[in-house]
């Protein structure tokens, strides 16, 4: 079971870490855009539909990633202080009612968004030489169906946290710098902690 769900993170891990490419992409594409309007006086007629066709690519790529690493954002002042079960057990209330209707309902519309576009050849309408828009709608049910693996992986998780009291581990990756501040303060604790031991049991 655990091999699954990690193989399931290491999937969705690939995927986002690959279109994260795209930022550079979106930054070529602006910095052309300026330069080109600023130094030569001949803006372009496709920066404007690429950048936020770029920027939705690498923001919907990477939603099965953070998931995968737990890392969207939640107000978890409460939630933190429960136990383990407890929080699965709310966990998993939370995707039967709410994230798996909302996902499949983003795969379904997103497919029709998509085919419609495709049979009509759509372009964008905000630009003179507007960019075909069906390959950009087509991430919305790709991403749907990454995420409702992903919520699949998670849903397991609670399950087997429900049965063993604990969560499973995940894989690691990327922390950010509150929290190495936060272990290593504690490390640094312990380590002051067990030196006035040492300094108290020497005078005794």
């Amino acid at each position: 079971m655990q091999f699954y769900l990690l193989a399931v993170d290491r999937f969705n891990a690939a995927v986002g870490k690959l279109f994260a490419w795209s930022i550079v992409v979106l930054t070529l594409v602006i910095t052309y855009e300026v330069v080109s309007r600023r130094l030569i006086g001949a803006p372009t007629t496709w920066a404007f539909d690429a950048s936020y066709m770029l920027y939705g690519l690498l923001f919907m790529s990477a939603g099965a990633y953070t998931l995968s690493r737990n890392g969207h954002v939640r107000g978890d002042f409460l939630y933190r202080q429960w136990r383990p079960r407890t929080q699965a057990a709310l966990d998993l209330v939370l995707y039967i009612l709410f994230f798996f209707p909302g996902i499949l309902a983003m795969v379904y519309a997103g497919w029709i968004f998509f085919e419609l576009s495709y049979e009509t050849n759509e372009t964008s309408s905000f630009s003179p030489d507007g960019l075909l828009l069906w390959p950009f709608k087509l991430i919305i049910p790709i991403t749907g169906v990454l995420m409702a693996m992903q919520g699949v992986v998670e849903v397991l998780r609670c399950w087997i946290c429900l049965k063993t009291g604990e969560w499973p581990p995940r894989q690691s990756d990327v922390e950010e710098t509150e929290q190495l501040i936060l272990a290593e303060a504690a490390a640094n604790k312990v380590t002051v902690d067990l030196q006035k031991i040492d300094v108290d049991e020497a005078k005794l």
